[in-house]
C-alpha cells in the first residue's frame, strides 16, 4: 500500500498622492483667490516682483512665521492694527476649499470594493466553505507542471489532490506532527494509507489556468475514511476532474494496519460530509496479470531517494508514473488519459525492485490511431512475486485543447 495523505488582502487603494505642502495637499483650490495682497497681522503674504514659489509646479503660499526647507522665511509679526483686519470672506473661501479637498481624498481612501471577493488572493492556503464542511483552494497551473501536450499531468493533479487534503486538516486544525496525521493518530503512532483511488478527468488544464479544488471527507465502514475532490475553473465553473478515495491506518512501528480509534474517528466526525462520492465507484474485480497474459512488460524499476515520502515509502503519486512505464507508446501519443481505478495492496520501499505490466483489453485493426476508447489492465509487483498496486485505465482520443 502507499500513503496518500488526507490531511485572508490589503487592498491598497492606488490613490495618486498630491503635493503635500505643510500637511496640506495642494491639490487645494487656491486659484480662485484674488491675486491683490493681504495683510494679516498673523499672517503676512508677501507679494513682490518676484516670482511666486512653486513646488512641483503647484504655487504655494508664502507664510512668515514658519519655516519649511528654508522656501518659507521667518520674522517676528509686526503690530496689529485694527484698519488691517483681514479680508474673512477670502480666508473662509480658502478654509472651504481645503476642507472640501481633505473629505474628498477621505473618501478615496476608505474606498471598498462592493465585492468582498474582488481583491482577494486566489492562490492563498484555501478557506472553508459550506458551514465548514468543505475545504476550498485554488492552483495556479504552472509552466513545470505541463507535459508534451502542452496540459497536466495526472500525476501533477494528484499532487493537488494530495496538498489540499493536507491543507484541509491543517486549516480545521486537525494536523499533527505526522504527515496528515491527526494528533490522536500522532499519540497512537498511527499514518493514513490509501487502499483505493479513483479520477475522472473531464479535461485537463493548461499552462497559466486557475483551477479551484473543492474536497471533503466522510466515513467509510467502520475502518476507513473517505475523501473526494471536485476540480473547477475558477473562471468558468466547468468541471474539470473528480476523484474519490479510502483511506485507512497503519502503525508507523509495525507496518500493520490498524482498526480506526473511536478517539480519531470522533476528531474527524464533526467534519463529515453526508454525501455521495464525487466519483461513482468501480467495483468491477480487476483481473490477475501475470507475465503470460500481459501484452507489455517494464521490469527493473527502481525507485530513488526523491520518490519516498516523511513516512519512509514510496509516495502513491509514484505509481502512476510506474503503471504509464509500460502502457503503450501508441496509446500514449494518440490519446489522452480519461479515468482510472487503482487499488493499493502493498507499501513500496525505498530498496526495493518492481515490474511493471500492462494488458491492452481493445485495439484496432490498424493501430490504436483509429480506435475509440481504449482500455488498459495494469499491475505492479515486487520481483518476488507480490502485487504493490492493481489498476485498470480508460483512455480517449486527444483532444485539442
Amino acid at each position: 500500500m502507499a500513503l496518500f495523505s488526507i490531511s485572508p488582502v490589503s487592498d491598497a487603494s492606488s490613490v495618486k498622492p498630491g503635493v503635500n505642502v505643510g500637511g496640506l495637499y495642494a491639490s487645494a483650490n487656491t486659484r480662485r483667490i484674488s491675486q491683490r495682497s493681504v495683510t494679516l497681522k498673523i499672517l503676512q503674504v508677501r507679494a513682490s516682483a518676484q516670482s511666486v514659489p512653486k513646488l512641483n509646479g503647484t504655487r504655494i503660499v508664502v507664510m512668515d512665521g514658519l519655516k519649511c526647507d528654508d522656501i518659507i522665511s521667518c520674522s517676528p509679526p509686526p503690530r496689529a492694527f485694527i484698519k488691517e483686519i483681514p479680508d474673512w470672506n477670502m480666508l473662509l473661501a480658502v478654509i472651504t476649499s481645503i476642507f472640501l479637498t481633505a473629505e474628498k481624498q477621505k473618501t478615496v481612501l476608505d474606498w471598498k470594493p462592493k465585492r468582498l471577493d474582488m481583491l482577494g488572493d486566489p492562490f492563498g492556503l484555501g478557506r472553508i466553505v459550506n458551514d465548514g464542511l468543505i475545504f476550498r483552494q485554488n492552483f495556479s497551473i504552472r509552466s513545470y507542471e505541463i507535459g508534451a501536450d502542452m496540459t497536466v499531468s495526472v500525476e501533477t493533479l494528484m499532487n493537488h489532490l494530495q496538498e489540499t487534503g493536507i491543507n484541509h486538516l491543517k486549516h480545521v486544525g486537525l494536523l499533527g506532527d505526522g504527515f496528515g496525521s491527526t494528533p490522536e493518530m500522532c499519540k497512537r503512532n498511527l499514518i493514513w494509507v490509501v487502499t483505493k483511488m479513483q479520477i475522472v478527468i473531464n479535461r485537463y488544464p493548461t499552462w497559466g489556468d486557475v483551477v479551484q479544488v473543492d474536497t471533503w471527507i466522510a466515513a467509510s465502514g467502520k475502518n476507513c475514511v473517505r475523501r473526494d475532490w471536485v476540480f473547477k475553473d475558477y473562471g468558468t465553473g466547468e468541471i474539470l476532474t473528480k476523484a474519490s478515495s479510502c483511506y485507512v491506518t497503519m502503525n508507523k512501528q509495525t507496518r500493520k494496519l490498524s482498526k480506526l480509534p473511536d478517539e480519531v474517528r470522533a476528531e474527524l466526525g464533526t467534519y463529515f460530509v453526508d454525501a455521495p462520492h464525487a466519483v461513482d465507484e468501480d467495483t468491477r474485480k480487476l483481473p490477475k496479470l501475470t507475465d503470460s497474459n500481459a501484452a507489455y512488460i517494464q521490469p527493473g524499476l527502481t525507485p530513488s531517494w526523491s520518490d519516498l515520502d516523511v513516512n519512509q515509502h514510496v509516495n502513491n503519486v509514484k505509481y502512476v508514473g510506474w503503471i504509464l512505464q509500460s502502457a503503450p507508446q501508441q496509446v500514449m501519443k494518440s490519446h489522452e488519459l480519461e479515468s482510472m481505478t487503482l487499488e493499493y495492496k502493498k507499501e513500496c520501499k525505498w530498496d526495493n525492485v518492481l515490474d511493471s505490466l500492462t494488458s491492452v483489453l481493445q485495439e484496432g485493426m490498424d493501430g490504436f490511431a483509429s480506435c475509440g476508447e481504449v482500455e488498459c489492465q495494469h499491475l505492479l509487483r515486487l520481483k518476488d512475486g507480490a502485487d504493490i498496486m492493481k489498476g485498470r485505465t480508460k483512455w480517449r482520443p486527444k483532444r485539442a485543447y
